[in-house]
């Protein structure tokens, strides 16, 4: 049948897969689909993301994302209730977890850390959908093994390999691809891959994208959101034998355009354009042995540099930031007397360095010193952690689990820097009721120290402090409680959380007389958030039928956050749900509708910082507007198998002008504030793609 995938619900006592499109959520009785769940449920426990306790993370598989035709992280996350992502341009996407900005998020690429923050007004995430096997999310602090400073979450990205793809009985393959936007571009991809030796093999992706600037739903043309984007990815590994296993891999991707100054905020009649281009390197090598019985172990080594260049041609030329990172995870388990214990240790290291590239002559009389042109921070975070689930009893699964960081933050350019260590504890428990029905409930916290700053904004008035003295970490208490249920055909679930982040570290404008710098990080408050996510999906026969919910209210000081402002933390969306229906009449032919709506947020205060600074008299008030998506897709196999598969799909049927509540919000009714505003997203879009597997 034709497969879309599910969003599964982390418990490690039922893993209720409620689907996107619940084409696949069949009678629990067949056998060959009771198997798939199993496998599932073991393939996620694998991968560490499991959080007793917890009903609100996702998996997304690559079933889905070919359906969906993702070519950018809106698309990948377009279904997942706590997902939220804001620029309709690629090089500006953010991504915000129940609000929370990526940055307090630990995402990872096959165990390896996506760390630091080249510019603000871009994103930090950039992955291609393409080399995609698998996505995982966990929303909210979550167990010990969830990396460092995962205050909002961890997001695992899982490439593919050989073994993903090749087809059984063969020793070499091949996928091409291509594809064509209606707004506006195309993209054309072309993935090998082949046995070596024995199991291992090789895989390698090369994809490219071209893009034009689109139009958004009144046919406006949004100026600075053409790119052009390469992306070139090998992959080496397999099983050794004697449960050994290994991968090793390297990505190179390039992406540039002409952009506004702000890539982020929309351009101007008469404004500039100007260059830029941002790159990526990735190695990341994998070792894993298991022994069958009780012991295993699985290590992580990585290197990542990623760089980012504009030019200022109308002030200080060609500028350009690099962070480079560096570290391993590794981790040793082991199985006894009904506990499944982990025991790990991390460590990172990060550079993040900037620079003025052009001639002294055009730079010098824009920095704060002529004699200083490069700017850099180095950061060391070290970790060590242990979390054991125990199966007390068959329907009682309990987790709890400790970890210790510490940070050293040095900010080389300027001689100063920050230390910071602590102790985050969690417990889960998820106990079966009935048969179909789990409880959850879970508590778990996290600790982050002040890491490497914003690469653009490393450069600082001389003699000024840029770090407030005594700066505290930030920790986070996250506690959740839920249900699913899960029988003949029907999934739902309903969760609830409450979070807080005490001592918020973040970036105000300028907060003091000298000797306080513009840029300076101090510790600004409480965040809290709280909220709610259902979800629900029914199968019979053909036809399928999901659903989700999602509300939460987020604060800074008991005021509501916006991405303006508090950039780097977080944004305010409103509430929103989605309804989805599938219809396959056949394995090879296969339909979907959904629609997408998000409420309107009114009476949003903004510019507090403002009006405490007297920049203005008093706060204002934006709203962000409602608005309702609908998208369709399709695919066919015209062979009954997946040697040709053609997939179509509408975004935006109603070709609806919207600004989406995770962009930046429109400030341009307020004077002196009419260029603070995110992009609109596209309008009505086309989307045919044919993929031929030889």
């Amino acid at each position: 049948m034709l497969r879309c995938s599910k969003f599964v619900l982390l418990s490690a006592v039922s893993v209720a897969a409620l689907t996107i499109s619940p084409a696949n959520a069949q009678d629990s009785s067949t056998p060959e689909i009771h198997e798939n769940v199993q496998s599932e449920q073991r393939n996620v426990i694998e991968h560490g993301i499991v959080v007793v306790g917890k009903l609100t993370g996702a998996a997304i598989d690559r079933d889905e994302l070919d359906l969906l035709q993702a070519s950018d992280l809106k698309d990948i996350f377009r279904q997942v209730p706590s997902v939220s992502v804001g620029g309709s341009l690629g090089i500006a996407q953010k991504v915000y977890v129940r609000g929370l900005e990526d940055s307090l998020i630990n995402v990872t690429v096959d165990g390896a850390p996506q760390s630091g923050s080249l510019f603000h007004h871009i994103g930090r995430v950039n992955i291609e959908p393409e080399l995609l096997e698998s996505v995982e999310l966990q929303a909210g602090a979550g167990e010990a093994t969830s990396g460092f400073g995962a205050i909002g979450g961890a997001l695992r990205f899982r490439t593919r390999d050989a073994a993903d793809m090749l087809e059984s009985g063969r020793d070499v393959g091949g996928i091409v691809k291509a594809g064509w936007f209606s707004n506006n571009g195309y993209k054309l991809s072309a993935t090998l891959y082949a046995k070596l030796i024995g199991d291992i093999g090789i895989v390698g992706s090369y994809v490219y994208s071209d893009r034009n600037e689109f139009k958004d739903g009144d046919g406006n043309r949004v100026r600075g959101t053409a790119a052009e984007q390469q992306l070139g990815f090998v992959k080496i590994g397999g099983d050794l034998g004697s449960g050994h296993n290994f991968s090793v891999s390297y990505e190179h991707r390039d992406e540039e355009g002409e952009f506004g100054a702000r890539p982020n905020w929309p351009v101007l009649i008469g404004d500039r354009l100007f260059p830029a281009k941002g790159t990526r390197q990735t190695v990341i090598g994998n070792y894993r042995y298991d022994s069958g019985g009780a012991v295993s172990l699985e290590t992580t080594g990585y290197w990542t540099r990623a760089k980012f260049e504009l030019d200022r041609s109308d002030r200080w030329g060609l500028y350009g930031a690099d962070i480079e990172s560096y570290g391993f995870d590794a981790r040793f388990r082991t199985k006894f007397a009904g506990h499944d214990v982990i025991f790990g240790m991390e460590h990172r290291s990060d550079q993040a360095s900037s620079a003025y590239l052009a001639d002294d002559a055009m730079w010098q009389p824009w920095a704060w010193d002529p004699n200083v042109g490069q700017f850099e921070e180095r950061g060391d975070l070290f970790g060590v952690y242990v979390q054991d689930h125990w199966q007390v009893v068959e329907p009682l699964l309990l987790s709890f689990g400790a970890r210790y960081d510490a940070y050293d933050l040095d900010v080389v350019t300027y001689g100063t820097g920050t230390k910071s260590d602590g102790i985050s504890f969690n417990a889960g428990a998820d106990l079966e009721m009935l048969p179909g029905l789990t409880l959850n409930a879970g508590y778990a916290e996290a600790f982050r120290g002040k890491e490497i700053g914003d690469a653009f904004s490393l450069e600082h008035r001389p003699g000024r402090d840029i770090l407030q003295p005594g700066l505290r970490p930030e920790t986070v208490a996250n506690f959740e409680v839920g249900a699913s249920f899960e029988r003949n055909g029907f999934t739902a679930s309903a969760a609830y959380f409450d979070m807080k982040i005490k001592d918020v570290i973040l970036d105000q404008l300028y907060s003091g007389p000298f000797p306080q710098d513009g840029i300076y990080y101090e510790n600004v408050g409480d965040f809290t958030s709280d909220g709610i996510e259902l979800r629900a999906g029914y199968k019979y026969g053909p036809f399928g039928f999901s659903g989700y919910y999602n509300h939460y209210d987020s604060r800074i000081n008991g005021n509501r956050i916006n991405g303006y402002e508090q950039i780097a933390l977080g944004n305010t969306m409103g509430d929103n749900w989605n309804v989805s229906a599938n219809y396959d009449p056949s394995p090879s032919l296969g339909f979907m509708a959904s629609l997408t709506r998000y409420e309107a947020v009114r009476d949003l205060e903004v510019l507090f910082r403002d009006a405490d600074l007297g920049f203005v008299p008093t706060t204002e008030f934006i709203d962000k507007p409602a608005y309702t998506v609908v998208d369709l897709f399709a695919r066919w196999l015209p062979f009954d198998s997946d040697r040709l598969s053609l997939n179509a799909a509408i975004y935006n049927l109603f070709d609806k002008r919207y600004l989406a509540h995770a962009s930046v919000g429109d400030y341009t009714a307020i004077p002196d504030y009419e260029i603070v505003s995110g992009l609109s997203e596209p309008g009505r879009n086309f989307r045919l793609t044919a993929s031929y597997r030889f």
